[in-house]
């Protein structure tokens, strides 16, 4: 037989959990057509000496919804090993739309996901009305990787609603009517499924609360009616269970939540999943309730993510700590060069050291409450502070945060604060896991893993360019908790391959990915393992109008292929774009 590719000498992890298998692998047409000897002649060979090889992985919350518009290079996901991301996800997104909605949306997205406002204004092309328009607007423009996109609630809700999908008000019957007929057209023209987001802190970039946000169960459920009779699609929600609101509210939103899931027809149903530190035990009451659905007949996950869900706070950055000082405010317009050099002065550090922070959320602001909340438990905040260094650590024991360097050095905290900011010619990431980090350190994060009804997500590509940078998350999941972690528990190489490609893969109905056998599509990762790692992130100026994102890329990836094609080699992204829409019920 002749391939097109053989990839060659290197141990094969299928995806579905077994060891892995030293075997050749026969690609030809974007499938694999044979795994073992493969003999025969091949236009291409991949060396995999030394390397394992597993399907590509499938990246199950991203927010690529504009950027997949015009960027064909699907940074920073591509760098590690995602060969189909999954957007729309919270409710947010750019279709369907009306012409005079443009600005709507794009505050709405910049505000919840921290993506520039100008660079969505810049990039969009907004050739599309329709949800199906837009999936056909994504399908014409190739790129490294495949990408799938859920219809979100908050679009939707402005599309039929209008004024009044922003003034709070109930949906109708009929504008339940409405989205609930969109959504079935969306999703029988491929949409992955429907999203929605109900997140207090998730605001417009006018520090307006989401359209979707608080939606009634009658609402929720009534679109989620678009899924019965379907064999296909998804539906998923963002909460956080009211904590911004006064007393616990808890099993009301469970309510909605389940009303919502079970009135979607059978279709799998996941809600993301993490651990706060004002309410500690939160997540092993979502599990408690995911677990008692799944006894009804619901299909119920739970998205986690295998390290703390934080923010980077820097100069650079959406947010750091002098942001709102008076003295800050004052300089803020400047170039950062130019801003560095002053902070570094006596006079100007003396200064500023000696004022409070002006409150920085409240109408008008796109800033969440939190930031305020943040800087007012300053001292406590600055308890889980972390400076990530050159060799990434996520998981510091708390004696390195920066509250102890502090009082080790015996330097006010404010001013250590400071001086971190300013190391690295300004250039300084500090990290901080606002979530899954309660206790220091990840044993709560692998139960969350771990339990049967979890999900690898909450990655968050494309968004909150100006704060985090968990695109990175599966090189992380192969790396650290595999091989590196000494704190805890580790988790087998063969189960961390399968929870981020068969597992996903099977949640998502995709049959025709997620696993290395024949027939599959050729999307696999080529990994040099022993070397594998997640580097240092690094802030770029390359969104449309000059726009500022966060990046992070790996070492360790020989290749990446999306239908039997190398996006990937050797840790550089090559000038192949094989990549396109995911049809959902059309794959095969």
């Amino acid at each position: 037989m002749t391939f097109d590719t053989k990839i060659i000498g290197g141990t094969v992890f299928d995806g579905n959990g077994g060891d892995g298998v030293q075997a050749n692998i026969g690609i030809r047409g974007g499938r694999i057509v044979e795994i073992g000897a493969c003999d025969g002649d091949a236009k291409r060979i991949i060396d995999a000496t030394g390397c394992i090889v597993t399907p590509g992985f499938i990246d199950l919350h991203s927010h690529y919804d504009g950027q997949a518009t015009w960027d064909d290079r699907m940074e920073p996901s591509v760098c590690h090993g995602v060969t189909t991301t999954v957007m729309g996800n919270c409710g947010v997104g750019f279709a369907p739309v009306h012409d005079g909605d443009h600005d709507r949306l794009i505050k709405l997205m910049e505000g919840v996901e921290d993506i520039p406002g100008t660079a969505l204004a810049e990039g969009l092309k907004w050739n599309w009305t329709s949800f199906p328009d837009y999936m056909d607007a994504l399908e014409a423009q190739n790129r490294t990787i495949d990408v799938a996109v859920h219809i979100g609630h908050d679009p939707l809700r402005v599309f039929v609603m209008g004024d009044r999908a922003i003034a709070d008000e109930d949906a109708t019957d009929d504008d339940i009517a409405k989205m609930r007929d969109l959504v079935r057209a969306a999703v029988e023209a491929g949409a992955i499924g429907f999203s929605t987001g109900r997140s207090d802190v998730h605001k417009t970039a006018d520090g307006d609360f989401t359209p979707s946000s608080e939606a009634t169960a009658r609402e929720l459920s009534g679109i989620a009616r678009a899924f019965e009779g379907l064999n296909h699609g998804v539906v998923q929600a963002v909460s956080d269970f009211d904590l911004e609101r006064e007393g616990d509210r808890f099993e009301a939103e469970w309510a909605v939540l389940e009303s919502y899931a079970k009135a979607a027809g059978g279709r799998p149903f996941s809600v993301s999943l993490m651990q706060r530190d004002f309410a500690p035990d939160q997540w092993s009451r979502i599990l408690e309730k995911a677990e008692k659905i799944k006894g009804d007949g619901v299909d119920m996950r739970v998205q986690t993510a295998p390290r703390g869900i934080g923010v980077f706070l820097g100069l650079q950055c959406t947010f750091h700590f002098f942001m709102g000082y008076p003295s800050y405010k004052k300089i803020a317009h400047l170039p950062f060069e130019e801003r560095v050099a002053i902070m570094k002065t006596p006079d100007f550090k003396a200064k500023i050291l000696s004022e409070k922070s002006d409150k920085l959320s409240g109408p008008g602001s796109s800033v969440p409450p939190l930031a305020d909340l943040l800087m007012e438990h300053i001292d406590f905040v600055a308890t889980k502070l972390f400076k990530l260094g050159d060799n990434p650590d996520y998981e510091q024991p708390l004696e390195n945060a920066l509250a102890a360097q502090a009082e080790r050095d015996g330097v006010p905290l404010m001013e250590k604060l400071y001086d971190t900011l300013l190391e690295r010619d300004g250039q300084e990431l500090i990290y901080f896991p606002i979530y899954n980090y309660t206790n220091g350190n990840y044993d709560t994060v692998h139960q969350m893993m771990t339990h049967p009804q979890a999900l690898q997500g909450l990655g968050d590509g494309g968004a909150h360019v100006g704060t985090i940078c968990d695109a990175s998350l599966p090189t992380y999941l192969m790396s650290y908790w595999t091989r590196d972690r000494e704190r805890g528990e580790r988790i087998a190489l063969p189960r961390a391959v399968q929870m981020q490609t068969a597992d996903i893969a099977d949640f998502l109905g995709l049959s025709d990915r997620g696993r290395i056998a024949v027939g599959m599509k050729a999307d696999l990762n080529v990994i040099d393992y022993d070397n594998l790692n997640v580097l240092p992130p690094y802030m770029v100026s390359d969104l449309p109008a000059g726009g500022r994102r966060l990046l992070q890329k790996a070492r360790g990836y020989r290749a990446t292929l999306v239908s039997g094609v190398p996006v990937v080699e050797n840790d550089q992204v090559t000038d192949a774009r094989p990549g396109t829409l995911v049809r959902a019920g059309q794959s095969a």
